[in-house]
């Protein structure tokens, strides 16, 4: 989505543009915020930072309309902003920083190659999409085991299945998945 696109939208129906928003990026700002608080926060502490992201996102953000921008950087920068704030909050809170988490602090705003940013962000989203492709329920097993570290056990009861249907459909989803990705010519 680019800025005028967004602009567009906005002036048609922020409802409709708040949607489109969190639909194009949820994913995304989801995988953000949960890989800057896995450690420290709950499921609701993730939830709550992801709404607070499209909201700074809707509310503060000025979008500059004479580009067409690709917005995804600026609400990824928010999303790593924000998580890292709820982060030191919530650390603070529990009263347990440690030094580890003072490394993790400093490695979470490090500088990184904007080049190297790029490639891996069209990496996931043609994985994503190719994920996405394979649809119901391999694509959420494929989700909830690789992009939120859920086992077996955790991802049978959201799908409603055993433990070992769960291992046998992902087996099979990754086979289908690494072929749709030759496809494309990504070799892994």
């Amino acid at each position: 989505m680019t800025s005028r696109e967004l602009a567009d939208m906005i002036q048609d129906s922020p409802a409709k543009c708040h949607k489109a928003l969190v639909k194009e990026y949820g994913r995304y700002v989801y995988a953000i915020v949960y890989n800057k608080l896995r450690g420290c926060g709950t499921n609701e502490d993730v939830e709550e930072c992801v709404s607070d992201v499209f909201a700074d996102v809707f509310l503060k953000c000025e979008f500059d309309l004479s580009l067409d921008n690709d917005v995804k950087y600026l609400i990824g920068t928010i999303a790593k902003r924000k998580a890292i704030d709820r982060f030191r909050s919530l650390c603070a809170r529990a009263n347990h920083m440690t030094d580890a988490d003072e490394d993790d602090i400093h490695e979470l705003v490090a500088d990184f190659s904007v080049d190297d940013h790029v490639d891996r962000s069209e990496l996931r989203r043609v994985l994503l999409d190719k994920i996405d492709e394979l649809g119901e329920p391999d694509s959420t097993i494929l989700i909830q085991k690789f992009y939120y570290n859920r086992n077996s056990n955790e991802i049978a009861k959201s799908v409603s299945m055993t433990a070992t249907a769960v291992r046998a459909r992902c087996s099979r989803a990754m086979n289908k998945l690494r072929a749709k990705l030759v496809e494309v010519g990504i070799n892994g």
